[in-house]
């Protein structure tokens, strides 16, 4: 079962799983990082069931909320309804479904250790990215707890803060930071004999 397979299975019970995951502070750090502005098109990279998404429509945003995952983005509309500032389209982290300088944001939360490239999924929300936009991705910190690559499909077992700023970096965003957000990501393994608890970064950037 690949990344793509567990989230359709999990879909349904994705919300719930979340909120033992983090806490809705992820969200609210994350926009607060974009200095966003209502009115203005956001992109939510890896929506899911639209934990970002939620955020943003509160603060007056429009939202192309982008996930692999038909079963995840079902749920989401499930949530929203008929919310006609969301697009959803199905869509892979190397060839986003989005043109080139379209939107003023680009958001990923918990998305990034999901994908084989993260330098590559880092420069397709940047080219989507408007001259001036910016780019914030919150995710975990590197850790040890192997047992997240079978249990929920990790790729990456979180991530080396220079490497996150370098990636960002390499990408052409100017003005990159990677800060804590104060908050850590905490699961038990299936069999109970691990406890997961990891730190969380926030990552930013802008496009010249």
């Amino acid at each position: 079962m690949g990344s793509k397979e567990y989230f359709e299975k999990v879909a349904d019970q994705w919300d719930q799983m979340r909120k033992g995951f983090f806490s809705d502070k992820v969200r609210k750090v994350a926009v607060a990082k974009a200095d966003i502005q209502a009115g203005k098109l956001a992109a939510d990279i890896g929506a899911g069931t639209g934990f970002i998404t939620e955020e943003l429509v509160q603060n007056g945003l429009k939202v192309i909320a982008v996930d692999q995952s038909e079963a995840m983005l079902e749920e989401m509309k499930k949530k929203f309804g008929r919310h006609d500032t969301i697009e959803y389209r199905i869509g892979q982290f190397n060839n986003l479904p989005i043109q080139d300088e379209s939107v003023d944001y680009s958001f990923a939360n918990m998305y990034l250790h999901h994908v084989d490239s993260p330098l590559k999924a880092i420069e397709e929300m940047v080219r989507v990215l408007k001259p001036g936009g910016k780019v914030v991705i919150t995710d975990m910190d590197e850790h040890e707890f192997e047992y997240l690559r079978k249990e929920q499909h990790d790729r990456w077992l979180g991530f080396k803060r220079k490497d996150i700023e370098q990636w960002f970096k390499e990408a052409g965003l100017k003005n990159v930071k990677v800060e804590c957000v104060g908050e850590e990501c905490c699961d038990d393994s299936e069999e109970g004999k691990e406890k997961a608890k990891v730190s969380l970064f926030v990552a930013s950037g802008d496009k010249p």
